[in-house]
């Protein structure tokens, strides 16, 4: 019975009294049923196969699952198995046509139901077993956020960083073992957030207020320089507008930012949309620190950070679809590496601002193509009593794309 021995169904807090017929046969006639303990335990009365806790590594258990190709299996899984649940994970393995799948409501749409909001207006996020930072920049004034917890301390710790990022007024409700007779939402102002006892089946809803000097993200390219962490090895705001915008994000592209200083352009990069990946590459160690600080701060603690100086920290990495090369690209050498290593379709920007790095631009538009641009930015500054412009460094960007 290789056609459509896999089952996937969604389970919630009440148990078997929420699942359809359907499911419940599929539970009943299965040989092997996958599940965490608690899921087992809520279908224990339908199971006459044999249970399956999931094992650690998790991976272990998929592999399980895959030797019964052919016999009867079911995987239970918590509500909405193809919402941040099991049912994307086996789905990498597994075609579809294999599957018969019957989702429960997700504590999302549980949630949005609970409190009367529209989901399609609603932020849904899953920060379970991943970073709580990754909140940071959908932390915007008026916004409304459901997040998905770990544990009974994740909305504590959600409130603290809420705090600690200037939205300390925001309203966190706390939702426990939702659809179950457990049933429990309770609300707190963030900054004094008191709550005890939380069920580790939790999901956070935020209404976002954001206080004076709040930490907002906004949604465009060019941040302003005063967010960062920097030793004025930073590539300037007017400027990382143009090179994000010549870099051209694409939906799960890897970005390699070769001289990464404070990691401003590989942070927006990853900023542009949450499939994107980059590697921050940065020789100076103190550096290298800062870049990391700073992509927790902005959201994005996923930036893979390394130490070394290019080419040779180039080599083993994997290979990206677009490159910013900044600072110390001026040996050949290096411009030689990245243009090696990018994918097909993949674009190269550098920027040049020494004579001796704009030389070597000129000769690689001459000897590759590409296009060449001047960009330069003046800013109104005090001239004692009176006022006048101030030029920044001019920078020369050459723009290159493969075949």
């Amino acid at each position: 019975m290789t056609a459509g021995w896999l089952s996937i169904v969604g389970i919630g807090e009440d148990g078997l009294a929420g699942l359809g017929e359907a499911a419940k046969s599929a539970i009943a006639n299965a040989d092997h049923v996958f599940g965490g303990t608690r899921h087992l335990d809520l279908a224990a009365p339908l199971i006459k196969g044999s249970a399956h806790p999931w094992l650690s590594p998790f991976a272990a258990s998929i592999e399980a699952i895959l030797a019964l190709r052919g016999q009867a299996v079911c995987v239970l899984a918590s509500g909405d198995p193809f919402n941040h649940g099991v049912g994307a994970t086996l789905a990498r393995h597994i075609d579809a046509s294999q599957m018969q799948v019957y989702p429960h409501p997700s504590s999302f749409s549980l949630a949005a139901a609970r409190l009367g909001w529209p989901l399609q207006d609603v932020l849904t996020l899953s920060l379970h077993g991943r970073p709580l930072d990754l909140i940071r920049p959908h932390l915007h004034p008026g916004a409304r956020i459901l997040a998905l917890t770990s544990d009974e301390h994740g909305p504590g710790m959600l409130a603290k960083l809420l705090t600690e990022a200037g939205f300390g007024i925001s309203i966190v409700t706390v939702l426990e073992a939702l659809g179950g007779p457990s049933e429990i939402i309770r609300s707190h102002v963030a900054m004094s957030f008191a709550l005890a006892d939380i069920n580790p089946l939790n999901i956070c809803a935020i209404s976002v207020v954001a206080l004076p000097g709040a930490r907002i993200l906004p949604l465009t390219p060019g941040l302003d320089d005063g967010l960062f962490e920097h030793d004025g090895q930073i590539t300037k705001r007017e400027i990382r507008a143009l090179t994000l915008a010549a870099l051209a994000p694409r939906r799960g592209e890897t970005l390699w930012d070769i001289g990464a200083g404070s990691g401003s352009v590989a942070i927006e990069w990853m900023l542009a949309d949450p499939s994107l990946k980059a590697v921050a590459i940065e020789a100076n160690a103190e550096r290298a620190a800062r870049i990391a600080r700073n992509a927790t701060r902005f959201g994005v603690p996923d930036l893979t950070v390394v130490v070394g100086s290019a080419p040779q920290a180039l080599e083993g990495l994997e290979p990206p679809h677009a490159i910013f090369v900044g600072g110390g690209g001026s040996d050949a050498g290096v411009l030689d590496a990245a243009i090696a290593a990018l994918r097909p379709g993949g674009r190269l920007v550098a920027n040049a601002v020494t004579l001796e790095f704009e030389a070597l631009l000129l000769a690689k538009h001459a000897e590759r193509g590409g296009s060449l641009t001047r960009l330069s930015v003046d800013r109104a500054d005090a001239v004692g009593s009176m006022t006048a412009w101030r030029p920044a460094m001019p920078i020369v960007q050459w723009v290159w794309s493969t075949p």
